[in-house]
């Protein structure tokens, strides 16, 4: 392959490096990153100098912010025409923008959805009187010039800034390997800080701080960051705030007056209203939001009674919404040296107060220039009044006026021209008298300007005063008030769900569901095609339901978490991950400290807390060691383990009862012996416990089932089967010995 001279053949991997380096460079120092100079991204200083040359002064007419975006993409940013007016659009906002630079006329979004803005054909725009502070130096030599993309025109690199705007508006950016996320400040506390700094050139950044106390927002939410933590981010340039939104009481109930910044009031009403439909929330009873005009945020809560605690309320949304926003801080932009770097707070100061010395001499010795010229302007004018009948003649009779007055009278070539350039009616002795107090007043504007320019602390006191008038004139009051406050705790599930009744029901086949109340017969839901009910209790919807698989594993799950019992439930096997083959084969629900009674039908069993089946949800825990063939029996709740009885049921009618402080407390295992069972008879199945109950000392009293028929014992009846744990019991009457189940009916 023939190559022609001007091409360079390079590896691949080089030429990616290059390529990606140029772009990252580019990303880095004209696209993401603000100058500290003047505070403004590329993008955000061409479309203010190509308003100031469309004449779109604050006092001026607005036009249609089409015509700006044009010139602007036409002449100085040759990007997209939607990228281009957002970042105006944003400049306009008074909700983004601390101290907005653009006045937009139109619709330019809202705090509830900044992006809803019309199209720029729709708006018009001119500058604020604040961006006064950023172009009124702009012509007065303060600034390098450098060419447009095209080299038609000239741009300035940066704007004559007259206050440290790089922390006033604060600037967001995503650039290549880098970021910045510089938040608003306070005029007035900043200009306050950079007279200190030029007062005492070492002051350090918590001196400082005694005058920034902290970001200032538009919004009037609360910054709740300790003070030591807002001193840290402005040592290291980096760290985190959070904001919180403030919340009165009225008429019983919850208003919200103001969000955190960028928090959009339809979010938090979308983020409360979802809790509600949850039922997470069950002491708000409705949400409205009022804001209009007068009030643009204003966010109604509606306790459902008045026994709410709204400060506790407010905590939970806090933690559980935007109601509370987290804030990144990194203080990273363009130094003057050229290059990205992360600052702390003095040196930011510093080196825009090293940024505003140089603007401010630029500008004096500009202006020096100009006074001297006009000064030796003058001079000529006044050489050529008192010589006037000469300089007649010489123009009136020399061929080359210009050449002899400027030998004949020791004038520049500036001056000549200028002489010839003026007017007869000028040379009269009313000019003159003007010539001659002109020339003083430059004069002496001439002595105050070396003074300022030899005086370095004149000068700084130039810079002070002109803070301080920019401050007067453009500041405000701090908005964001700073209160600390501890970080925000969501409440715990169970104080945030309704205490009510319910009754759980188990099917065969595993599936679970919740039924509101407690009088619910289980028996007549309907049930799935082949599948009927195994078990059912009576719960509550703040209580923890724990379900035991044929293995002993118990898993648990909130109550309130169980579908409705108006469908057939939800198969446990979607929740939980019980061993293949194992079945669902019990249930109970309690609070932790709730005393149960763990058992199976070989006879064993044991105390323990309803703690203890808690814990791993999706893969359950041991709690009971079941032998080869034996079964979990309904577990038993016992209030009072010292004064309870245990009654135990054999299915050839043995029964037993014993006081329950017999049984050891355990958190797992396989328990004690209830009762006595023979071995044979045990190991061949001919005999097993179906069942036990729990009875209240000397009131109890329990209910056998033997196929149609049943019997109630009172307790003057079973006292008549006490014993000791392990032994026999006693024998049942005759048509009552195949007794298949046990409850407690009192």
């Amino acid at each position: 392959m023939i190559l022609q001279a001007n091409h360079e053949q390079i590896p691949l991997k080089e030429y990616a490096e290059r390529a990606y380096l140029d772009y990252s460079m580019y990303v880095v120092l004209d696209r993401a990153l603000p100058f500290v100079g003047d505070g403004l991204k590329p993008v955000q200083r061409r479309i203010i100098y190509a308003m100031s040359e469309l004449g779109l002064a604050a006092t001026a007419k607005p036009k249609k912010s089409a015509r700006t975006i044009g010139d602007v993409i036409g002449k100085f940013h040759p990007h997209g025409d939607t990228s281009c007016y957002e970042a105006m659009v944003l400049m306009a906002q008074p909700f983004s923008y601390r101290y907005p630079l653009v006045d937009g006329q139109g619709n330019f979004g809202s705090p509830d959805d900044p992006k809803s803005f019309a199209a720029m054909r729709y708006t018009e725009s001119k500058l604020s009187p604040i961006a006064e502070a950023l172009l009124g130096e702009l012509g007065q030599g303060t600034v390098d010039w450098v060419p447009n993309f095209d080299g038609t025109l000239e741009e300035p690199s940066w704007l004559p800034a007259r206050v440290p705007h790089v922390l006033l508006n604060g600037s967001m950016g995503i650039a290549v390997g880098m970021a910045t996320d510089i938040p608003p400040h306070n005029l007035r506390e900043l200009a306050s800080a950079c007279i200190r700094l030029l007062d005492e050139p070492e002051a350090t950044v918590a001196e400082l701080c005694e005058h920034v106390k902290g970001p200032d927002y538009p919004t009037e939410a609360e910054i709740i960051t300790p003070r030591a933590d807002l001193l840290a981010m402005y040592r290291t340039g980096n760290g985190s705030l959070r904001a919180r939104a403030v919340y009165r009481r009225e008429e019983g109930n919850i208003v919200i007056t103001a969000l955190p910044h960028q928090v959009s009031p339809s979010k938090i009403l979308e983020q409360i209203a979802a809790q509600m439909r949850a039922k997470k929330l069950p002491m708000i009873e409705d949400l409205r939001d009022e804001s209009d005009h007068e009030n643009p945020i204003r966010l109604v809560i509606v306790p459902r009674s008045n026994r709410v605690d709204a400060d506790e309320t407010m905590q939970h949304l806090f933690a559980t919404t935007d109601l509370e926003k987290s804030f990144r801080v990194n203080l990273n932009m363009i130094g003057l040296d050229g290059r990205p770097q992360v600052k702390d707070l003095r040196r930011i100061l510093a080196e825009w107060l090293a940024f505003r010395t140089s603007t401010v001499t630029r500008r004096l010795e500009h202006r020096l220039g100009k006074v001297e010229r006009r000064l030796h302007l003058l001079e000529g004018l006044r050489i050529a009044y008192l010589n006037l009948d000469e300089v007649i003649r010489i123009v009136r009779t020399e061929d080359e006026p210009k050449a002899v007055l400027m030998a004949r009278f020791r004038l520049s070539e500036e001056q000549t021209d200028y002489i010839l350039e003026t007017r007869l009616r000028q040379l009269a002795r009313l000019e003159e008298m003007k010539i001659t107090a002109e020339a003083d007043q430059l004069e002496e504007e001439r002595a105050r300007i070396n003074v300022l320019l030899k005086s370095p602390a004149k000068l700084k006191g130039l810079i002070k005063d002109e803070l301080r008038a920019d401050a007067a004139k453009f500041g405000d009051d701090r908005r964001s008030p700073l209160v600390e406050r501890e970080v925000a705790q969501a409440l715990d599930e169970s104080a945030l769900v309704a205490s009510e009744p319910v009754t759980v029901v188990l099917s065969q086949k595993g599936w679970a569901r919740a039924a509101k109340g407690h009088d619910i017969d289980a028996d007549a839901l309907n049930y799935r095609e082949g599948d009927q009910l195994l078990a059912a209790i009576n719960a509550r919807t703040t209580q923890q339901v724990a379900f035991i698989d044929s293995t002993g594993r118990a898993y648990s799950t909130p109550a309130h978490t169980l579908p409705s019992a108006r469908g057939n439930g939800e198969p446990l096997t979607g929740r939980f991950s019980p061993a293949p083959g194992a079945s669902f084969d019990a249930l109970i629900a309690g609070d932790n400290d709730t005393r149960l009674i763990l058992s199976t039908d070989f006879g064993y069993g044991f105390v323990t807390r309803f703690e203890a089946l808690t814990g791993r949800q999706k893969a359950g825990k041991q709690v009971i060691s079941l032998s080869d063939g034996a079964k979990v029996l309904a577990p038993q709740i016992s209030p009072d383990p010292a004064r309870d009885r245990l009654v135990v049921v054999t299915s050839e009618g043995h029964l037993l009862m014993f006081s329950v402080a017999e049984l050891p407390e355990l958190d797992k295992g396989k328990g004690n012996k209830l009762i006595e069972i023979p071995r044979a008879r045990l190991a061949s199945g001919e005999e097993r416990v179906v069942g036990v109950a729990v009875v209240a000392e000397s009131r109890g009293e329990v209910t056998l089932y033997a196929g149609q028929r049943k019997l109630t014992l009172k307790w003057a009846d079973l006292v008549e089967y006490g014993g000791n744990r392990a032994t026999r019991g006693g024998l049942l009457p005759r048509g009552l010995r195949r007794v298949e189940r046990i409850a407690t009916t009192a």
